[in-house]
């Protein structure tokens, strides 16, 4: 079904000649609108993992997290490399003196053939963005940006705390340094329509994204949005219109834009909604039934978003 888009896949098949699988990692670090910097608390789907649930703890080296990591996928992963995969939280907020040791330590690891940066656009200032280009040139470095929404006036509401073209500048000085950027979006945010979903995506491939991951909002305990949620304030997307609004973004996405995920794990324990999305074999399976029935194909109605969009509703085309 993967040859109906560019999934991460056949991307890694063709750069590293053989299967990677990423293995989550902590850096040991927060986030400027959890520390008080910009504000507290985070993003309001945000869970206390900082997004990394799956990460293994600080408390120990990268060298040993690595290794402990290998370990957990190793029913899944029989053979082939990693991506050390430095999750939780934001990845680059720290000195540069420390990310070099961090992710220095994890480039050197001999089964890593990749490193994978998780960060936000306003923490990659001049020093850290060279620090990354030199380290891709010892192996290859991808950057990962939080994005989530191209509505500025939503991402106010999700506590975002930058507005785009934060965002925009950083890839344009991503690019520059020869990184590959990833940007992170969020199908289902509060008060967001599928119009304004699509355009997301579109902005974050024209505006230079090598990869984008598509993901779908979970309600997790313990954040701002299960309030939202348990109050009625919010609505989470069907499984059925999920799908819709996914299949509509791969069909417009540019052929070359490598497609890292479709859909999302959350733990089970955090998880309030959608409940659906527990099932994930169960929600790849109908994304793939859809995708067949509706032809659905990466790139075949590039150019033409305004087109998609009139299978909505005028009011679905609005927040």
């Amino acid at each position: 079904m993967t040859d109906r888009y560019f999934s991460f896949n056949r991307y890694a098949a063709e750069r590293f000649g053989q299967k990677v699988y990423k293995l989550a990692l902590s850096g040991g670090m927060t986030c400027p609108n959890r520390d008080g910097t910009l504000s507290y608390g985070g993003c309001i789907f945000c869970s206390d993992g900082g997004s990394g649930d799956f990460a293994e703890p600080m408390c120990e080296s990268v060298s040993t997290q690595i290794d402990k990591a290998k370990k957990r996928v190793a029913s899944k992963m029989t053979e082939g490399k990693y991506i050390a995969y430095f999750q939780s939280y934001t990845n680059t907020y720290a000195p540069a003196e420390y990310l070099k040791k961090l992710f220095g330590e994890a480039l050197s690891h001999p089964d890593v053939v990749a490193l994978s940066v998780a960060t936000r656009p306003d923490c990659l200032p001049d020093e850290i963005v060279s620090l990354l280009g030199e380290l891709n040139c010892i192996k290859p470095v991808f950057v990962e940006l939080g994005l989530q929404t191209a509505d500025d006036e939503i991402a106010r509401l999700i506590n975002r705390g930058y507005s785009l073209p934060v965002y925009d500048n950083a890839v344009k000085r991503l690019k520059r340094a020869g990184l590959n950027v990833v940007t992170h979006l969020i199908l289902g945010l509060p008060e967001e329509s599928p119009s304004s979903m699509l355009r997301g995506v579109i902005h974050a491939a024209e505006c230079g994204s090598d990869g984008v991951k598509l993901q779908l909002l979970h309600v997790l305990k313990n954040t701002p949005m299960e309030k939202l949620y348990l109050s009625g304030q919010y609505e989470c997307l069907s499984r059925e219109r999920y799908i819709e609004i996914l299949g509509d973004a791969i069909n417009i996405l540019p052929e070359n834009i490598v497609i890292h995920r479709i859909t999302g794990d959350a733990p089970k324990k955090l998880l309030v909604a959608p409940l659906w999305s527990a099932d994930k074999k169960a929600v790849l399976n109908a994304v793939y039934r859809s995708f067949e029935q509706r032809n659905v194909i990466q790139g075949s109605l590039y150019g033409k978003t305004e087109k998609v969009l009139t299978n909505y509703s005028p009011a679905q085309q609005k927040r």
